[in-house]
C-alpha cells in the first residue's frame, strides 16, 4: 500500500535509516509493553493478597504465565521499570534522529536527480514541464516526499510489526481479547485502501490546479510592467482569480476527504479497542482474568490501533507526495538525446573551429528551420551570421552548442562529430553571450566567480577592463561587492550585458558565440561591447549573430541567411560587390539610420 519501489530504490541511503527508525520504535513499544505488564502483575499480587517484600522475599511475578522472570522484588521491579522508561526515552530521541536522516537523504538525492536531469535536458526542459511546475515539484513536492521517507515508510512497517508483537504478549493474558484486537486491526488499512482510490484522482487534480495557478502567477509577476502599460492587468487579475477559486475548491475537497477518512479510522480504532475491552471485562466478571490483567489489556488496547491510526494521518501527506512523485517521474523519464560519446574525447582546446555540413533542422519534424547549411567557422578572427528575424541565425548557435540534434547532415568541432562530444566538453570550450544571459542575485564578484572560482584579482580586473566595465566597478562605493539585485535589476541593460561579457572572458573559453548580445542596450554600451568583441577576436574564435550590419563590416567572413537558407557568404566588400541580399540589407539599414538622424 503506497510502497513505491522505484522511489525507494532511488534513495538507497535512506533505507538504513528507515530500518533503524523502525527498530528503535519497536524497542520503544517493547519497553512500554513490558512496563505495563510488570505493573499489572504487581497489581495482581496485591489483589490476591500476596505480601510484597522490598528485599525480594515471597514476591513471585508470573510474567504472561511464564516462570521466566523468577522472583522479583518490588525494588527490583521499580529499577527495571526505570531502566525501561530510560530506554524508551533514548529510543524516542534516536527515532527523531534517524527519521530526520532518512528524510534528509531523500530530499538531497531527489533534488539532485531533478537538477541533473534538467542539466541533461538543457533548455528543452520546458517541453516536459513548465518552470513553475518544476519549482513546485522540487520544493513542495520534495517536502511531501520527505515525510514519506521520514514518517510514512517507517510507520508503515512499524504498524505491521506492533499488532503482531502485542498479540503474542497479550495472548498469554487473554487470548480472546487479543484475537478481537488483531481481527479489528486490518479494518483500518482496508478503509485506507478504499479512500486511496478516491484520493488519487483528487490529488492529481489538486497538483494540476496548483501548477496552473503557480504558472499564471509567475507569468503575471514577470510581465507586470507590460500588463500595466497595456492596461490589461485587471483582466489577468480576473483570470488568476478564477484559477485561484478552482484551486480553493480542489483544496477543500482534499481537506474534506482527509477529515472524513480520519473520522472513519477513529471509529474503527476506538470501536476495536472498545470491543476488545468489553471482552476483557466479561472475562474479569467471570473470574477468568485478574484485575491487573484487565488493566494490562485496557492500557495496551490502544497500542494495537495507534500505529495504524497514525499511519492513516501520514497517509494523506504521503499520498500528496505520491502525486508529486508522478510529476517528478514525468521529468526524470523525459526522453533525452543519446550521444555516442567516444572514450577519452575530453579536450581543452587552444583553438576551436566549427563546420556545418549539409545541415537540415526542424523543431517539430515538419517545417524546416534550416535547409542544407554549409559553414566554416575557423579559429581566430570574427565570423558573422546575419539575416532578417526568423531566418535561422539563433538556431545555428543553438545547434553549435548542441542544444538540439540536427535533422540531417552533421556539425563538427575540430573535425570531430559534435554528437560524439559530451555537453560538458562543448560547454568547456564554447561560451555564449546572448540577450538572455542571466545575472544572478548577489554581488558583482559572485557573478564573476561563477566562471572561475579561483580567479585572481588580476584576472578579474583584466576581464572587467576587456569588457569595458572596470571604471564603472571601481567607481562604486562597494566595488566588486556591490549587490546587483535580482536578475541584475540594480544595473542598466548595458551594464548587465558587459558583466555577462566579463564573466565569459574570465571563463577563458577558446570560442565565444555572441547571439544578438548588443540588442536593446544603450549606444555607449553597444560600442564598448563591440570594441571588446574585436579585441577578443585576436586570439579566440568569435561567432557573432547580429541584426546591425554596420557592426560586422570588419568580420573575416559573413554568412547571410534568408528563411533558413544560406544565400551568400564572404567579406563585407565582396558581398557589397555582389549587390545581392546583403547589399540590399545594408542599404535598407543605412536609409533607416539616416531617417533616425534627421528625426
Amino acid at each position: 500500500m503506497m510502497i513505491n519501489k522505484r522511489l525507494i530504490n532511488l534513495c538507497k541511503d535512506s533505507k538504513k535509516y528507515i530500518a533503524l527508525t523502525i527498530l528503535v520504535n519497536w524497542i520503544s513499544v517493547l519497553c512500554n509493553i513490558v512496563t505495563i505488564i510488570l505493573i499489572g502483575q504487581f497489581i495482581n499480587k496485591i489483589y490476591i493478597g500476596e505480601r510484597l517484600d522490598l528485599n525480594g522475599n515471597n514476591v513471585f511475578v508470573a510474567m504472561m504465565n511464564f516462570k521466566i522472570w523468577g522472583s522479583i522484588s518490588l525494588l527490583s521491579g521499580i529499577i527495571i521499570i526505570a531502566i525501561l522508561l530510560a530506554t524508551r526515552y533514548s529510543c524516542n530521541i534516536l527515532y527523531a534522529k534517524f527519521s530526520n536522516a532518512a528524510s534528509g537523504n531523500a530530499r538531497v538525492t531527489l533534488r539532485e536527480l531533478i537538477y541533473k536531469k534538467l542539466l541533461r535536458l538543457g533548455t528543452g526542459y520546458t517541453s516536459v514541464e513548465s518552470t513553475s511546475a518544476v519549482v513546485q515539484v522540487s520544493v513542495e513536492g520534495i517536502e511531501q516526499l520527505e515525510i514519506y521517507f521520514g514518517k510514512y515508510l517507517p510507520q508503515f512497517f512499524y504498524s505491521l510489526l506492533v499488532p503482531v508483537t502485542l498479540f503474542i504478549f497479550m495472548s498469554f493474558i487473554s487470548f480472546k481479547a487479543a484475537l478481537v484486537f488483531i481481527l479489528c486491526v486490518p479494518l483500518i488499512p482496508v478503509s485506507i485502501i478504499a479512500i486511496m482510490k478516491i484520493a488519487k484522482r483528487i490529488l492529481k487534480d489538486y497538483w494540476k490546479s496548483y501548477s496552473d495557478l503557480g504558472g499564471t502567477f509567475l507569468e503575471n509577476l514577470q510581465g507586470l510592467t507590460t500588463l500595466k502599460v497595456f492596461n490589461i492587468d485587471e483582466e489577468r487579475h480576473e483570470k488568476m482569480n478564477v484559477e485561484a477559486e478552482k484551486f480553493r475548491k480542489i483544496t477543500m475537497k482534499v481537506l474534506s476527504m482527509q477529515l472524513n477518512s480520519i473520522t472513519i479510522m477513529d471509529l474503527v480504532a476506538f470501536g476495536g479497542a472498545a470491543v476488545g475491552t468489553i471482552v476483557a471485562l466479561i472475562q474479569f466478571k467471570n473470574g477468568e482474568i485478574q484485575v491487573g490483567s484487565l488493566l494490562i489489556i485496557i492500557l495496551l488496547s490502544s497500542e494495537f490501533f495507534i500505529p495504524l491510526r497514525l499511519l492513516g494521518s501520514y497517509f494523506h501527506i504521503a499520498m500528496n507526495g505520491m502525486a508529486a512523485s508522478d510529476r517528478m517521474f514525468g521529468i526524470l523519464d523525459a526522453e533525452e538525446r543519446v550521444k555516442d560519446i567516444e572514450v577519452n574525447e575530453e579536450i581543452k582546446l587552444k583553438d576551436v573551429k566549427v563546420s556545418l555540413k549539409n545541415v537540415d533542422f526542424s523543431y517539430d519534424g515538419e517545417r524546416k528551420v534550416l535547409n542544407n547549411i554549409n559553414m566554416e567557422i575557423t579559429s581566430g578572427g570574427l565570423v558573422a551570421i546575419v539575416g532578417e528575424s526568423g531566418s535561422g541565425k539563433s538556431t545555428i548557435a543553438s545547434l553549435i552548442l548542441n542544444n538540439h540534434k540536427v535533422t540531417n547532415g552533421e556539425i563538427n568541432i575540430n573535425d570531430k562529430n559534435i554528437e560524439k562530444v559530451s555537453l560538458d566538453n562543448i560547454y568547456g570550450n564554447i561560451a555564449l553571450v546572448s540577450t538572455n544571459s542571466y545575472i544572478f542575485n548577489g554581488t558583482i564578484l559572485d557573478n564573476l566567480l561563477m566562471a572561475k572560482r579561483d580567479a585572481s584579482e588580476e584576472e578579474i580586473n583584466n576581464a572587467l577592463k576587456t569588457a569595458r566595465l572596470y571604471d564603472f566597478v571601481k567607481g562604486l562605493k562597494d566595488g566588486l561587492l556591490t549587490d546587483v539585485g535580482q536578475a541584475g535589476s540594480a544595473l542598466s541593460g548595458g551594464q548587465k550585458q558587459r558583466l555577462a561579457l566579463a564573466r565569459v572572458i574570465l571563463a577563458d573559453r577558446p570560442m565565444i558565440i555572441f547571439d544578438e548580445a548588443t540588442s536593446n542596450i544603450d549606444v555607449e554600451s553597444e560600442e564598448s561591447i563591440w570594441e571588446a568583441i574585436y579585441e577578443l577576436s585576436k586570439d579566440k574564435t568569435i561567432l557573432v549573430i547580429s541584426h546591425r550590419l554596420a557592426n560586422v563590416t570588419n568580420a573575416k567572413n559573413i554568412y547571410v541567411m534568408n528563411k533558413g537558407i544560406l544565400v551568400e557568404s564572404g567579406t563585407h566588400d565582396e558581398l557589397m560587390k555582389n549587390e545581392s541580399c546583403y547589399y540590399d540589407m545594408v542599404n535598407k539599414q543605412n536609409e533607416l539610420e539616416m531617417i533616425r538622424e534627421v528625426c
